[in-house]
């Protein structure tokens, strides 16, 4: 089935839509753009959207992204040389909550997060985490093509 056949959810449910960007627009605040391209990247792979993933691979990179540390996000845990520890946490924690019917968020994944992250900034992770996997599975219910309408950072 192609998009033609789906609906456009923006001009569908515009309330909705809005709503959510508001969601997204609020949960990355206090955190380094990059770090939240990384994890909207690597909830992207894990999810299968490839509208997401082609739009935040473009984002990081105008962030300032390093080409290797992007070409690195789907194998964090063999290449960890290439982040720091506070984006290993976030990595972690984003595969957790992202992956949450496996087996929740363990509690050593929350700590590790935790010491990284001020309270507030924690929150923000977490939102932005929800945020993402909110904006994958409408893409992929839409059938949203990878580089067509993608909004700019």
């Amino acid at each position: 089935m192609t998009n033609q056949n789906r609906i456009d959810f923006a001009r569908t449910a515009p309330k909705v839509y809005r709503a959510q960007r508001a969601f997204e627009d609020a949960a990355g605040e206090g955190l380094d753009p990059e770090l939240g391209e990384l994890v909207r990247i690597r909830a992207s792979q894990l999810n299968g959207c490839a509208y997401c993933l082609h739009m935040h691979v473009n984002d990081a990179r105008k962030a300032g992204a390093d080409e290797d540390r992007l070409h690195m996000v789907s194998v964090w845990r063999e290449a960890a040389r290439f982040f720091t520890e506070r984006e290993l946490a976030a990595l972690e924690l984003t595969e957790a909550v992202t992956r949450v019917s496996e087996r929740g968020v363990p509690d050593e994944v929350y700590a590790r997060a935790a010491e990284q992250f001020e309270p507030a900034e924690l929150a923000s992770l977490l939102a932005l985490i929800l945020s993402i996997n909110t904006w994958n599975r409408i893409a992929i219910a839409t059938a949203k093509i990878p580089g067509t309408d993608e909004r700019t950072a």
